[in-house]
Protein backbone atom coordinates (compact mmCIF):
# COMPACT_ATOMS: atom_id res chain seq x y z
CA UNK A 1 0.00 0.00 0.00
CA UNK A 2 1.62 3.39 -1.09
CA UNK A 3 2.07 6.47 1.60
CA UNK A 4 -1.02 8.07 0.58
CA UNK A 5 -2.76 5.15 1.06
CA UNK A 6 -2.29 4.09 4.51
CA UNK A 7 -2.83 8.18 5.46
CA UNK A 8 -6.18 7.71 4.11
CA UNK A 9 -7.14 4.98 5.43
CA UNK A 10 -5.72 6.45 8.97
CA UNK A 11 -8.09 9.79 8.23
CA UNK A 12 -10.84 7.16 7.81
CA UNK A 13 -10.29 5.24 10.88
CA UNK A 14 -10.24 8.31 12.63
CA UNK A 15 -13.78 9.44 11.09
CA UNK A 16 -15.15 6.56 12.05
CA UNK A 17 -13.78 6.78 15.25
CA UNK A 18 -14.95 10.63 16.18
CA UNK A 19 -18.58 9.60 14.90
CA UNK A 20 -18.54 6.61 17.11
CA UNK A 21 -17.79 8.08 19.75
CA UNK A 22 -20.36 10.90 19.38
CA UNK A 23 -23.04 8.67 18.42
CA UNK A 24 -22.31 6.32 21.60
CA UNK A 25 -21.85 10.08 23.72
CA UNK A 26 -25.44 11.45 22.39
CA UNK A 27 -26.97 7.89 23.41
CA UNK A 28 -25.37 7.81 27.18
CA UNK A 29 -26.39 11.84 27.40
CA UNK A 30 -29.92 11.54 26.47
CA UNK A 31 -30.66 8.04 28.07
CA UNK A 32 -29.21 9.60 31.44
CA UNK A 33 -31.64 12.72 30.57
CA UNK A 34 -34.24 10.61 30.35
CA UNK A 35 -33.55 7.92 33.44
CA UNK A 36 -33.19 11.64 35.53
CA UNK A 37 -36.92 12.60 34.17
CA UNK A 38 -38.54 9.43 35.04
CA UNK A 39 -36.80 8.63 38.50
CA UNK A 40 -37.03 12.36 39.64
CA UNK A 41 -39.32 15.35 40.03
CA UNK A 42 -37.84 18.85 40.74
CA UNK A 43 -39.68 20.78 43.12
CA UNK A 44 -38.96 24.31 44.66
CA UNK A 45 -39.38 24.88 48.50
CA UNK A 46 -41.08 28.12 48.87
CA UNK A 47 -40.91 28.41 52.73
CA UNK A 48 -37.82 28.37 55.25
CA UNK A 49 -38.96 25.56 57.21
CA UNK A 50 -36.22 23.07 56.19
CA UNK A 51 -33.54 26.14 57.17
CA UNK A 52 -30.96 25.22 56.95
CA UNK A 53 -30.76 22.05 55.12
CA UNK A 54 -32.97 23.43 52.30
CA UNK A 55 -33.56 27.35 52.12
CA UNK A 56 -36.66 29.13 50.50
CA UNK A 57 -36.45 29.00 46.94
CA UNK A 58 -34.20 26.40 46.38
CA UNK A 59 -34.64 24.33 43.68
CA UNK A 60 -34.58 20.34 44.86
CA UNK A 61 -34.27 16.97 42.97
CA UNK A 62 -36.86 14.02 44.37
CA UNK A 63 -36.80 10.77 44.15
CA UNK A 64 -40.21 9.52 43.11
CA UNK A 65 -40.89 6.47 45.62
CA UNK A 66 -44.11 4.92 47.10
CA UNK A 67 -44.21 5.27 50.87
CA UNK A 68 -43.25 1.97 52.02
CA UNK A 69 -39.88 3.46 50.65
CA UNK A 70 -39.70 6.00 53.41
CA UNK A 71 -37.22 5.68 56.20
CA UNK A 72 -36.31 7.58 59.42
CA UNK A 73 -34.36 10.36 58.33
CA UNK A 74 -35.92 11.30 54.82
CA UNK A 75 -36.48 14.55 53.43
CA UNK A 76 -40.17 13.49 51.48
CA UNK A 77 -42.32 15.30 49.67
CA UNK A 78 -46.02 14.49 50.75
CA UNK A 79 -49.58 15.71 50.14
CA UNK A 80 -52.40 15.65 52.58
CA UNK A 81 -55.72 17.44 52.94
CA UNK A 82 -55.35 17.94 56.87
CA UNK A 83 -52.45 20.35 55.90
CA UNK A 84 -53.62 22.18 53.16
CA UNK A 85 -53.66 19.66 50.34
CA UNK A 86 -50.83 21.34 49.07
CA UNK A 87 -47.55 19.34 48.56
CA UNK A 88 -45.08 19.83 51.51
CA UNK A 89 -41.43 19.42 52.41
CA UNK A 90 -40.36 18.08 56.01
CA UNK A 91 -38.30 15.59 57.71
CA UNK A 92 -39.68 12.30 58.85
CA UNK A 93 -38.78 11.38 62.53
CA UNK A 94 -40.50 8.83 63.09
CA UNK A 95 -42.47 5.62 61.80
CA UNK A 96 -45.41 3.46 62.84
CA UNK A 97 -44.95 2.43 65.95
CA UNK A 98 -42.52 5.15 67.48
CA UNK A 99 -43.03 7.31 70.31
CA UNK A 100 -41.79 10.85 69.20
CA UNK A 101 -41.26 12.67 72.46
CA UNK A 102 -39.38 15.94 72.79
CA UNK A 103 -37.00 17.19 74.96
CA UNK A 104 -35.05 15.65 76.85
CA UNK A 105 -32.48 17.35 80.01
CA UNK A 106 -30.21 18.31 76.99
CA UNK A 107 -32.99 19.79 74.53
CA UNK A 108 -32.79 16.86 72.64
CA UNK A 109 -35.54 14.95 70.45
CA UNK A 110 -36.24 11.41 72.09
CA UNK A 111 -37.46 8.36 70.00
CA UNK A 112 -38.54 5.21 71.71
CA UNK A 113 -36.84 6.72 75.06
CA UNK A 114 -33.93 7.57 72.88
CA UNK A 115 -32.31 10.58 72.60
CA UNK A 116 -31.61 11.50 68.85
CA UNK A 117 -28.67 13.77 67.31
CA UNK A 118 -29.74 15.78 64.75
CA UNK A 119 -26.70 17.82 63.28
CA UNK A 120 -29.02 19.08 60.19
CA UNK A 121 -30.32 21.52 62.57
CA UNK A 122 -28.85 24.98 63.78
CA UNK A 123 -25.39 24.79 64.95
CA UNK A 124 -25.35 25.97 68.35
CA UNK A 125 -25.28 29.75 68.76
CA UNK A 126 -27.03 29.74 65.82
CA UNK A 127 -30.54 28.88 67.47
CA UNK A 128 -33.68 30.45 67.24
CA UNK A 129 -34.24 29.07 70.66
CA UNK A 130 -30.88 30.11 71.95
CA UNK A 131 -32.46 33.66 73.36
CA UNK A 132 -34.75 31.47 74.93
CA UNK A 133 -32.48 29.40 77.13
CA UNK A 134 -32.84 26.52 74.88
CA UNK A 135 -29.30 26.63 72.77
CA UNK A 136 -29.52 23.96 69.79
CA UNK A 137 -33.28 22.65 71.41
CA UNK A 138 -34.61 20.47 69.29
CA UNK A 139 -38.28 21.77 69.65
CA UNK A 140 -39.78 25.48 72.27
CA UNK A 141 -42.52 23.12 72.05
CA UNK A 142 -42.70 20.00 74.47
CA UNK A 143 -44.54 16.88 73.00
CA UNK A 144 -45.61 13.68 73.29
CA UNK A 145 -46.80 11.17 70.25
CA UNK A 146 -47.11 7.63 69.34
CA UNK A 147 -47.54 7.12 65.38
CA UNK A 148 -49.88 4.58 64.31
CA UNK A 149 -49.13 1.77 62.44
CA UNK A 150 -48.96 2.61 58.56
CA UNK A 151 -48.21 7.15 59.68
CA UNK A 152 -45.55 9.02 59.98
CA UNK A 153 -44.28 11.71 62.28
CA UNK A 154 -42.70 14.79 60.10
CA UNK A 155 -40.78 17.96 61.71
CA UNK A 156 -39.31 20.87 59.89
CA UNK A 157 -35.27 21.51 60.29
CA UNK A 158 -35.88 24.62 60.84
CA UNK A 159 -38.37 24.18 64.36
CA UNK A 160 -39.36 27.48 65.09
CA UNK A 161 -41.13 28.63 62.08
CA UNK A 162 -41.75 25.22 60.90
CA UNK A 163 -45.69 24.70 60.62
CA UNK A 164 -45.31 20.28 61.15
CA UNK A 165 -46.70 17.64 63.06
CA UNK A 166 -46.54 19.27 66.07
CA UNK A 167 -49.41 21.85 64.89
CA UNK A 168 -51.45 18.62 64.44
CA UNK A 169 -51.32 16.68 68.00
CA UNK A 170 -55.04 17.19 68.53
CA UNK A 171 -55.63 15.73 64.84
CA UNK A 172 -56.60 11.92 64.60
CA UNK A 173 -52.68 10.20 64.18
CA UNK A 174 -51.28 12.75 66.41
CA UNK A 175 -49.86 15.12 64.04
CA UNK A 176 -48.87 12.05 61.43
CA UNK A 177 -49.94 11.65 57.67
CA UNK A 178 -50.16 8.33 56.08
CA UNK A 179 -47.38 6.65 54.12
CA UNK A 180 -49.39 7.12 51.22
CA UNK A 181 -49.49 10.40 51.12
CA UNK A 182 -45.33 10.49 50.25
CA UNK A 183 -44.62 11.25 46.45
CA UNK A 184 -40.98 11.76 46.41
CA UNK A 185 -37.93 11.60 48.66
CA UNK A 186 -35.90 15.00 48.04
CA UNK A 187 -32.12 13.73 47.46
CA UNK A 188 -30.46 16.75 46.41
CA UNK A 189 -30.27 20.34 45.75
CA UNK A 190 -30.13 21.60 41.92
CA UNK A 191 -30.34 24.84 42.19
CA UNK A 192 -27.89 26.54 44.11
CA UNK A 193 -25.93 23.19 43.82
CA UNK A 194 -25.61 22.48 46.82
CA UNK A 195 -25.64 18.32 46.04
CA UNK A 196 -26.98 15.59 47.74
CA UNK A 197 -28.84 15.47 51.14
CA UNK A 198 -27.19 13.24 53.36
CA UNK A 199 -28.94 10.12 55.69
CA UNK A 200 -28.75 10.75 59.61
CA UNK A 201 -26.45 8.89 61.27
CA UNK A 202 -28.68 8.87 63.82
CA UNK A 203 -31.29 6.68 62.89
CA UNK A 204 -28.80 4.36 61.31
CA UNK A 205 -28.73 1.84 64.14
CA UNK A 206 -32.80 2.13 64.40
CA UNK A 207 -34.96 -0.96 63.13
CA UNK A 208 -35.25 -0.37 59.63
CA UNK A 209 -32.06 1.30 59.00
CA UNK A 210 -31.78 4.72 56.85
CA UNK A 211 -32.73 4.61 53.39
CA UNK A 212 -29.85 3.89 50.60
CA UNK A 213 -28.91 6.82 48.29
CA UNK A 214 -30.47 7.24 45.12
CA UNK A 215 -29.36 6.86 41.75
CA UNK A 216 -28.66 10.57 41.14
CA UNK A 217 -24.70 10.55 41.53
CA UNK A 218 -24.89 7.36 38.59
CA UNK A 219 -27.09 9.47 36.27
CA UNK A 220 -25.09 12.72 36.58
CA UNK A 221 -21.85 10.48 35.46
CA UNK A 222 -23.67 8.86 32.83
CA UNK A 223 -24.12 12.46 31.70
CA UNK A 224 -20.73 13.61 32.17
CA UNK A 225 -19.10 10.39 30.02
CA UNK A 226 -21.98 11.28 27.15
CA UNK A 227 -21.36 14.86 27.47
CA UNK A 228 -16.65 14.44 27.42
CA UNK A 229 -17.26 11.39 24.38
CA UNK A 230 -19.18 14.51 22.17
CA UNK A 231 -17.14 16.84 22.85
CA UNK A 232 -13.82 14.69 22.58
CA UNK A 233 -15.55 12.43 19.54
CA UNK A 234 -16.35 16.28 17.44
CA UNK A 235 -12.89 17.58 18.26
CA UNK A 236 -11.09 14.12 17.32
CA UNK A 237 -12.56 13.86 13.69
CA UNK A 238 -11.10 17.08 12.47
CA UNK A 239 -7.65 16.59 14.15
CA UNK A 240 -7.51 12.94 12.56
CA UNK A 241 -8.27 13.94 9.56
CA UNK A 242 -6.00 16.67 9.49
CA UNK A 243 -2.85 15.13 10.80
CA UNK A 244 -4.05 12.34 7.73
CA UNK A 245 -3.72 15.24 5.01
CA UNK A 246 -0.35 16.62 6.95
CA UNK A 247 1.27 12.96 6.62
CA UNK A 248 0.23 12.79 2.89
CA UNK A 249 1.44 15.75 1.94
CA UNK A 250 4.64 14.83 3.68
CA UNK A 251 5.14 11.30 2.00
CA UNK A 252 4.05 12.88 -1.30
CA UNK A 253 7.11 15.60 -0.87
CA UNK A 254 9.35 12.93 0.24
CA UNK A 255 8.79 10.68 -3.04
CA UNK A 256 9.45 13.65 -5.16
CA UNK A 257 12.43 14.98 -3.38
CA UNK A 258 13.61 11.32 -3.90
CA UNK A 259 12.88 11.32 -7.93
CA UNK A 260 15.07 14.04 -8.41
CA UNK A 261 19.01 13.62 -9.30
Amino acid sequence: MSGSGRHDGRGRLGTTLSNLAVAVGCVLFLGGFAWGAVVYKPYTVPTDSMTPTVNAGDRVLAERITGDDVRRGDVVVFTDSAWGDVPMVKRVVGVGGDKVACCDKEGRLTLNGKPIEEPYLRADGASPFASLGGGSTASVQKFTADVPKGQLFLLGDERSTSMDSRVHLEDPGQGSVPRSAVQARVDAIAWPMNGMIGRPDAFAALPGGVSSEGPLPLQVGVLVVGVVLIVGGAAYGPLAARSARRGGQGSNGQRAAAGVR
